[in-house]
């Protein structure tokens, strides 16, 4: 599911959801459990369903035997679920109007938590009770099942996630309630976890909001399995939240993800429950910014806190307010949290306001103290507008207490997005493993690079055969429309452009069939490679240029017949036709092309396959660098900046602002025709 598709499911379903909360009289707090248990539910459903032909196929296999075991064992052996008939979707959902529904669905979450222990209490059931009070709202339930029956079946416990957060986002924004603090976007997630490589152990949330880190932590585990060969690799979760909806929304997060661990409601300022200094292999969170009311008495005597040293206020108190002192602003205490919390071997990734990056006094005094005790392994800023409800800068925090040098990489990522809509952006898969890969050869792991790089060819040359395929009969759709022979030169000459290919395709098994063992070797064979690619493309886009002149002059043609005409000018079937067929092969090139782009991307950054700072994006700052800079973790002040070129020539670039101009003549052409037709039909109406 792409990125915009997700975007209109969640706002499809959030849309109908409130439409019905709307129409009756909950309040959002009232309608918002109830509602979060049917998403589950759903996904549980969907989670059982995924494995239910295995688990019939066991059953059925031990049944009779010495070996016989109940369906519900079998079934948490395979997805950690069963569900009874009377708990699944479509049973519920299929129940005839005049049922209790509050009741089935009180029944269906006391057999889900019956055979799963770890859930007990946590799922809504009274709930649906008071959901339905009122004749108005009685049939809500069985409106809301058939919403959300929309969200696809073979949709994962990762997506159950998103649309959970989402929602809550939504609910807590009709509260008037802070939502941002509820979760971490995925994305983000996923380019903390690329980083630390979360391989085994316990991991730490101390703010777990409704789990996220996890299921990215288990997620990026199962993708790198067999690199593990055969070693630990699963982990053990700990989570404190202060909230106790939120507690319950991880621990149905880690229930549908199948993960392992605990999950404690606790304010985690002044309560420990799982014994955090140096316990933990791995921690990741992302906890609220500038938080300013926590007390300094029932902080300042935990090693958790006072370690590399305590935020304190610049001014002392008076002496009959010195009990009531706060902190300054907690920023620092959570990065002190973990810092302390790591394993000798620990490795952390955290979410912090930019500001503490150059925050002065007691603070700057603890940045220094965790610099100089070698503890920083990195700090990634991240674009703007990446966080659902606040548009607050971030900068991520990398600690690594096992590092083998004294250094510190910086990495700015601000300019690295895709915009999923106008307010909000992500990292794509692609760039998430772009600035992953950054940290990889830091560290020496140069193989990781060229991986990276051979899985874009594979992955572009897969899309271009796929694209040259419908090459053929869009063609045939424009030689529909462009009878002339400027047209069919036109079309004739990407057909062609096309049938490199061949070429290039062989060129890539050659390649494919003689795998360097030297990385050195490896690398400038890819970038021969990617060198024999780049005329291709230009090559192509110099079709679709011819191809869009050719098109508009056919528009401007048409424009300039209707207009001696005295007719309305309209764009007929087959036009409309081209023009889609044009967007689509544009689409089409684009698509394939992307791949490459990476390639290149990363090629002309690192081109030895090797670390080395970059102008604008990265730089391996020494202590001593840090240390002319005031001590400040800001990437900005250390990788620079760099002036990015459009990349045309001066031919292209005239080229391009001649079409635009042919292409508003030509509206231009089109306005006047019609100004002249609502003219004579004012005349007409008004009878002069």
């Amino acid at each position: 599911m792409s990125p915009l598709q997700f975007k209109k499911l969640e706002n499809d379903l959030w849309s109908a959801a409130d439409k019905l909360r709307a129409n009756s009289d909950l309040k959002s707090s009232e309608y918002s459990t109830p509602v979060l248990g049917l998403i589950f539910l759903k996904f549980a459903d969907n989670n059982y369903r995924r494995h239910e032909e295995e688990i019939l196929a066991e059953y059925q296999k031990l049944k009779g035997s010495r070996r016989e075991k109940p369906i519900s064992e079998i079934a948490i052996e395979k997805c950690g679920f069963y569900l009874p008939d009377h708990a699944r979707y479509d049973y519920l959902l299929k129940l005839p109007d005049e049922k209790d529904m509050a009741k089935a669905l009180k029944e269906a979450m006391k057999s889900i938590e019956e055979y799963k222990p770890e859930l007990e209490g946590v799922l809504p059931k009274d709930e649906y009770a008071a959901l339905t009070r009122t004749e108005q709202t009685r049939l809500l339930p069985k409106l809301l099942l058939k919403i959300f029956a929309d969200i696809p079946v073979d949709a994962t416990g990762d997506l159950f996630g998103r649309i959970y957060e989402y929602f809550l986002s939504e609910f807590a924004r009709s509260e008037g309630q802070k939502g941002g603090e509820f979760f971490t976007p995925r994305s983000v997630v996923r380019l903390m976890v690329e980083i630390i490589e979360p391989h085994g152990g316990k991991v730490f949330d101390p703010a777990c909001g409704s789990g996220g880190m996890f299921v990215q932590s288990g997620q990026f585990i199962e993708e790198h399995r067999k690199e593990l060969q055969g070693a630990e690799s699963g982990v053990y979760v700990c989570g404190t939240e202060k909230t106790r909806d939120t507690v319950n929304l991880a621990k149905m997060n880690l229930a549908v993800n199948g993960l392992r661990g605990e999950i404690k409601q606790a304010n985690s300022y002044y309560e420990d429950p799982f014994g955090s200094f140096g316990s933990f292999d791995y921690v990741l969170a992302n906890p609220p910014f500038n938080v300013d009311d926590v007390s300094l008495s029932s902080v300042e005597k935990d090693e958790r806190f006072n370690t590399y040293g305590i935020p304190r206020n610049k001014t002392k108190l008076k002496k009959e307010d010195q009990g009531k002192e706060t902190v300054p602003n907690a920023n620092y205490l959570w990065i002190n949290l973990f810092a302390t919390s790591l394993k000798p071997q620990g490795r952390a990734a955290l979410v912090m306001a930019n500001s503490a990056s150059d925050a002065r006094h007691s603070e700057a005094e603890i940045r220094r103290t965790l610099i100089e005790n070698n503890l920083i392994y990195g700090m990634l800023t991240l674009p703007s507008n990446m966080f659902y409800t606040v548009t607050l800068p971030a900068t991520l925090w990398f600690f690594d207490k096992a590092k083998n040098d004294d250094k510190v990489l910086f990495i700015d990522a601000r300019n690295i997005f895709t915009q999923v809509d106008r307010a909000h952006r992500e990292f794509s898969e692609e760039q998430i493993q772009n600035i992953a890969i950054i940290s990889q050869l830091h560290k020496g792991k140069r193989e990781k690079f060229v991986e990276l790089i051979d899985g874009y060819f594979e992955e572009g040359m897969e899309r271009l055969f796929e694209n040259k395929e419908k090459v053929e009969p869009v063609s045939h759709q424009l030689l529909e429309v462009l009878e002339d022979e400027a047209g069919k030169e036109a079309v004739g000459g990407l057909v062609a452009q096309w049938s490199g290919l061949k070429k290039l395709s062989e060129l890539h098994e050659m390649y494919r069939k003689k795998p360097e063992s030297e990385i050195v070797k490896k690398n400038r064979a890819q970038h021969e490679l990617r060198e024999a690619f780049d005329p291709f493309f230009a090559s192509l886009h110099e079709g679709l240029k011819a191809l869009d002149r050719t098109v508009r002059h056919h528009e401007k043609k048409m424009a300039e017949e209707a207009q001696l005409e005295g007719k309305r000018i309209s764009t007929d079937r087959k036009t409309k036709a081209l023009k889609a067929a044009l967007e689509e092969l544009h689409g089409e090139v684009k698509s394939a092309e992307q791949y490459f782009q990476h390639v290149r991307w990363l090629q002309d950054r690192f081109p030895k396959a090797e670390y080395e700072d970059v102008t604008g994006l990265c730089k391996l700052a020494s202590l001593d660098e840090i240390k002319e800079q005031d001590w400040s973790l800001n990437p900005g002040r250390y990788v620079g900046v760099v002036i990015e070129e459009d990349g045309k020539t001066e031919e292209e670039f005239v080229a391009d602002l001649l079409a635009m101009n042919d292409e508003l003549s030509a509206l231009v052409l089109q306005a006047n025709a019609i100004t002249s037709v609502i003219d004579k039909n004012l005349h007409a109406l008004v009878g002069e």
